[in-house]
């Protein structure tokens, strides 16, 4: 359980390494503590949050032939960047310049993760 849970945190903090690799836009301080940090508040978040967003938009869902499954994305990319710099960590923060860079930044991480997951499956 605990490694499942560890593996879920390194694949999320790779996949927003990349993130932060490839989208300009999107500034952060923090170094390593913030991949980690991101990539636990991700991983809360979908564990948590984005099964109940799925469940309450779900006629969104089945009307937009599941595209709505990227807005909830972007919502959740939009929730961990308030987490990190609303919890105030220690020298960890995070700039996003436009809400097209939370819609960037959260088709990429979703690519990213789904590639880092088939390349290590975390069973």
């Amino acid at each position: 359980m605990l490694k499942k849970i560890l593996l879920g945190i390194v694949l999320n903090s790779l996949a927003l390494f990349v993130v932060t690799k490839l989208v300009t836009d999107l500034q952060f301080t923090g170094g390593l503590l913030f991949f980690v940090i991101g990539g636990t508040i991700i991983g809360v978040l979908n564990t948590f949050v984005k099964p109940l967003m799925k469940l309450l938009s779900f006629p969104l869902v089945l009307f937009s032939a599941g595209l709505f499954i990227f807005v909830i994305n972007v919502i959740i990319f939009w929730l961990t960047v308030k987490a990190i710099n609303g919890i105030h960590f220690s020298d960890v923060t995070v700039m996003v310049n436009s809400v097209w860079t939370y819609f960037i930044a959260a088709f990429i991480f979703a690519i990213i993760n789904w590639i880092l997951h088939i390349l290590v499956p975390n069973k």
